[in-house]
């Protein structure tokens, strides 16, 4: 038996290694090969990184240099804290998209937008980093794969319908809703069409696909960000009208606190929170997706805290909330990337552009990074998940839809449509519980017992065995009752009744209470009740109660095999069982 002080040391222990975890890979740098395939890894994923984080932080309604200070220290102590050695973090679309539906509706200026979206990037931070010390990222369960389905969906098409105006030259198109910004939209393009600068859009998004289909290899976005900015400069883009980024201050970002109206707090809590949420969500299924592949070992609890600490070093470095991207994770793995160190190295070049590299960035064209930006997400659309969902329970479709159709009818706010999916997926999972199957069995030709209404079997008038597929609640409980009631009135000469609890993994004290009654009743209307293949937890509940022994031990069966053995024995010829007879199976089996 250890002792409580090696327990405590072990404790300690285990809570030590959360705060080092990059010392299960930082080793691994001693190789040559390791070492060497993470830099070139990291430099292949900086060259994505930094026209991508300028882009998201155009999206998120911020200046380019506040992307490329997400994307500066945020890489790196993801790396170090995190669980994950391939996940690449920074600015993302859709985080940078919900950033904006948090601030625009504050009527908030430069300075104060910046410094609230660093104040998002904290509070989301420090949610996170409390459910990752409390083990709790087991409340991301809450957002179910059908609502992540609708929302990303819906998502990628808000984003990509608010990078049109940009690529059009227009500007001022805004409204409280996106029908009624694209309505605005649809209005100005007659007149309001910048003719050069839709032309310099097209041509960033026809060298992006080219790069993507025919030389997916190599870093197409960087290439296309380079070609669009010598192209501007040669044309003097920005002389005819064309809108491009400008000056970009030089220098790495200042560690502030950002000080906002106490009064804003509370209507930055929902939002943040959301974010950390869907942070967490995107994230971690990347690196689950990647971990799959590599077979390296995953803590929902550590990423948690990773992404925590980035999103609190994101804010305080005047950066805005981050999260894990799939086509960065998708470049470095293809890149080779062993470790961590990979994206060490991404934030060290980023670095570096934000002290020698921004003048170059100066005649960029706004309508390229909002080409990067709908070429990004116009892969995160896809409707064919929608369809599988349907196949396999048309419940989580309908919750897939309904996200989808409210994230759209509500943004920017988008976390309306979250609001809805979580609310309906919960009452969908109530409502099944509270109607679990129930079902009356017979012996199939294969020796399976089957429910025989839905198969067409015969049953016996004077003897029953009842299936119940579900807990025994207080949801649910007077259900089962008023089933195994209408069941008795059914068959007036029932003598015998069988109730297999096999699918019953928790009892509470009305479930509990239900059973009583009911063998009240059965007893006092001459029917010989019998619970077979209850689980341990439940029979042990039922012998606390009392109810174990009011029944009889000879009324519980470990099988239903042995019950109908002892009601043959106990009742010979007086009860039909010969639905129950036809092959008796070798071994007790379930359909």
């Amino acid at each position: 038996m250890p002792t409580m002080k090696g327990y405590l040391y072990q404790l300690l222990f285990d809570a030590a290694r959360r705060f080092v975890p990059f010392k299960d890979w930082i080793g691994e740098l001693k190789n040559p090969e390791v070492l060497r395939a993470d830099i070139f890894a990291g430099i292949t994923v900086a060259l994505v990184l930094i026209p991508q984080s300028m882009a998201n932080a155009q999206l998120a309604g911020l200046p380019p240099q506040i992307g490329l200070y997400s994307a500066f220290l945020v890489p790196i102590v993801a790396a170090l804290f995190g669980s994950s050695r391939q996940l690449q973090n920074g600015p993302v679309a859709i985080i940078s998209l919900m950033t904006a539906a948090a601030l625009i509706p504050l009527n908030l200026s430069p300075e104060q937008y910046i410094a609230y979206a660093a104040m998002v990037a904290i509070m989301a931070g420090v949610m996170q980093l409390v459910l990752g010390f409390l083990r709790l990222g087991m409340m991301v369960d809450f957002l179910s794969h059908p609502v992540v389905i609708g929302f990303i969906n819906a998502a990628a098409i808000v984003i990509s319908s608010l990078q049109v105006s940009k690529l059009l030259g227009i500007e001022n198109v805004t409204g409280n809703h996106l029908y009624e910004t694209l309505w605005n939209l649809l209005l100005a393009i007659p007149d309001q069409t910048h003719f050069p600068t839709l032309a310099m859009g097209l041509f960033s998004m026809v060298l992006l696909y080219c790069f993507k289909k025919y030389t997916p290899h190599l870093p197409g976005i960087l290439f296309t960000v380079v070609t669009a900015t010598v192209l501007a400069w040669l044309l003097k883009f920005e002389g005819m009208g064309g809108k491009v980024v400008g000056n970009i201050e030089s220098g790495l970002p200042s560690f502030i606190m950002p000080t906002i109206d106490p009064r804003d707090i509370t209507s930055l809590l929902m939002p943040s929170f959301m974010i950390a949420l869907l942070s967490f969500v995107e994230a971690f299924s990347i690196a689950k997706a990647v971990a799959s592949k590599t077979r390296q070992h995953l803590s929902a609890n550590q990423e948690m805290v990773g992404k925590g600490l980035a999103n609190v070093v994101a804010g305080v470095t005047q950066g805005y909330a981050v999260s894990g991207s799939f086509s960065r994770t998708a470049v470095a793995f293809d890149a080779g990337a062993k470790t961590g160190f990979t994206a060490i190295v991404s934030g060290i070049i980023v670095g570096v552009t934000l002290l020698f590299l921004t003048p170059l960035l100066y005649h960029l064209p706004v309508a390229t990074l909002a080409a990067v930006i709908i070429m990004a997400v116009i892969g995160m659309i896809h409707f064919e998940p929608f369809k599988h969902a349907w196949k396999v329970n048309p419940h989580d479709a309908i919750v897939a839809f309904v996200v989808f159709a409210g994230t759209l009818i509500f943004a920017p706010h988008l976390e309306w449509g979250i609001f809805m999916g979580v609310v309906l997926s919960l009452l969908f999972y109530i409502y099944k519980t509270m109607r679990p199957h129930f079902a009356e069995v017979s012996l199939d030709a294969d020796g399976t017992l089957r429910d025989a209404e839905i198969f067409g079997m015969e049953t016996s008038q004077n003897m029953a065995i009842f299936r119940y597929d579900g807990d025994l609640y207080f949801a649910n409980a007077s259900y089962l009752e008023k089933q195994l009631l209408n069941a008795v009135a059914d068959k007036p000469k029932l003598k015998v009744l069988v109730l297999d609890l096999e699918a019953v993994d928790q009892i509470d004290v009305t479930g509990e209470e239900m059973l009583t009654h009911m063998s009240e009743r059965l007893q006092e209307a001459g029917i010989d009740f019998y619970i077979t293949r209850a689980k341990f937890k439940v029979t042990d509940a039922l012998k606390r109660s009392g109810l174990y022994d009011r029944i009889g031990e000879e009324h519980f069966f470990g099988k239903r095999a042995f019950a109908m053995e002892a009601i043959k024995e106990k009742y010979g010829d007086a009860v039909d069982m010969s639905h129950l007879e036809v092959h008796r199976p070798k071994e007790d089996s379930e359909e």
